[in-house]
């Protein structure tokens, strides 16, 4: 029979819990403190527990952490009171399986949650719910343990309706952890609205988050629906939250203490329930103490935070990315194994889009089934002066000309009967200039364009996959 713990010293809350879950068919146990619960026999007969983060004598988060220590097969739901959800994100972050808020609201919800887990206890088999996601999103998650981590704690996170806060350096994909968030939460048919804070002027950009009335100021011509509207019962993702003006910080903490916004000209205060994703590369800490981010807004969007790692801290993951970036590019280039060495050596600055922008420009510039030497690597990461660059192989000018003109002058004297060539050789000899002209107009234009295929493709009114075959088929 399944069993399940209850260690909630609120005896109303304990009997509704027991009562719950026996007419489920289910044997509960209830502690009362923490003394209680260190008298239980066999912590391992339970396959779930539900632990209030405050009991009279001691921490929840004690008794989880005993609980875990004497019972590791034992999924534990954290059970929390206004306030102190802070408290119970530690608790996932230290090995809950997820929380719940008191009073509880969705009866169902903590049913479903319990019937997952206990069936979780019993060692089902496959894979993770979270990297499945991950992986249906194009998320890459690799090998690394820090960002299986991150990715399982920000699913446990997403279905709660509590503000997160993303950091991480330049290209670490914080966008793309934002979405996989609105992936896993609820709200994951309502619309998904993102804003760079830093892109657009403070004017505008007012305007795009609460939208203004006709007549606001010159240019409105009519009424203009805000961001925070159009997410109300979706996700907002406000991307460089840190490059916002101190008069929109005012603003969005006001939104985030109330649920409530006013349009630029307007007189009616409007609500939203839009579920807030922030994302930042500054440290928004240090951009407190330095007082250019509002240290009250820091404490509204600091509920959970969530930083990525860069990818220097997950080397081993490189090759396995390389290989994957590539597959995406659709191009069939193979990277020698000194390549991937110095790629798994550089630091990239630029994390994941920069090792993205690498593989696209050497798949653009490469023919099909070439193998990137070293040489071929921009010059950053091979160690190399030279700038980032395939050698293409040309004919010279003169020499290809001179072979047309050696045709021309063939064809005139077959044309004459000055020459004994049959038309079909000649036919043959015309298809062999045909390529000979197309590789090197190519090569030509391709060299003009720096060895961007797809500006070479466009400016011979050429597709990529015919560049591939005339290159290929001299």
């Amino acid at each position: 029979m399944k069993h399940i713990l209850i260690a909630e010293d609120e005896i109303e809350v304990a009997r509704f819990l027991a009562r719950l879950f026996e007419l489920k068919g289910y044997k509960t146990t209830h502690v009362e403190n923490g003394h209680r619960f260190d008298q239980i026999d066999d912590y391992a007969a339970f396959q779930l527990a539900f632990i209030d983060v405050r009991l009279p004598d001691r921490n929840g988060l004690d008794i989880l952490h005993d609980l875990k220590k004497k019972a590791p097969q034992c999924s534990c739901i954290i059970m929390t009171g206004y306030g102190t959800v802070k408290t119970a994100v530690e608790a996932i972050k230290n090995g809950a399986a997820d929380f719940v808020e008191k009073p509880f609201e969705d009866i169902s919800a903590i049913e479903e949650m319990a019937e997952r887990l206990i069936d979780t206890s019993r060692g089902n088999s496959g894979e993770a719910d979270y990297a499945a996601l991950a992986r249906g999103r194009n998320c890459f998650l690799g090998t690394n343990a820090a960002m299986h981590q991150l990715y399982e704690f920000a699913y446990k996170i997403a279905p709660k309706n509590i503000t997160i806060l993303i950091e991480g350096e330049t290209g670490t994909g914080k966008e793309v952890l934002a979405h996989y968030l609105h992936a896993a939460s609820g709200r994951k048919e309502e619309p998904f609205i993102g804003i760079n804070c830093g892109a657009i002027s403070e004017s505008l950009l007012e305007s795009e988050l609460f939208g203004h009335v006709k007549g606001a100021f010159t240019g409105a011509t009519t009424d203009r629906i805000g961001y925070f509207e159009a997410a109300s019962s979706g996700t907002l993702f406000l991307d460089e939250i840190a490059e916002a003006t101190p008069a929109t910080q005012v603003k969005l903490l006001r939104v985030l203490e109330t649920g409530e916004f006013m349009k630029i000209g307007g007189t009616i205060p409007r609500r939203t329930s839009a579920r807030i994703i922030a994302a930042s590369h500054v440290n928004l800490e240090e951009a407190s103490h330095q007082g250019s981010f509002r240290e009250d807004l820091l404490y509204r969007l600091d509920v959970v935070k969530l930083i990525i790692p860069p990818l220097r801290e997950r080397r081993e993951d490189i090759p396995l990315l390389i290989q994957s970036l590539i597959e995406q590019t659709n191009e069939k280039i193979i990277f020698a194994e000194e390549s991937i060495d110095l790629m798994v050596q550089y630091d990239w600055p630029g994390n994941m889009r920069e090792l993205a922008n690498v593989i696209r420009r050497t798949a653009a510039i490469s023919n099909e089934g070439m193998i990137i030497t070293p040489d071929l690597l921009p010059g950053k990461i091979s160690g190399q002066s030279q700038p980032f660059s395939v050698p293409i192989q040309e004919e010279s000018p003169a020499n290809f000309l001179n072979e047309w003109r050696q045709f021309s002058d063939r064809v005139e004297r077959v044309y004459k009967g000055d020459d004994p060539m049959l038309l079909n050789e000649l036919i043959k000899e015309m298809k062999k200039m045909e390529k000979k002209t197309a590789a090197a107009m190519i090569h030509n234009s391709l060299k003009e364009t720096a060895g961007n295929r797809e500006r070479a493709a466009a400016r011979l009114g050429l597709s990529k996959r015919q560049i591939r075959y005339y290159l290929n088929e001299k």
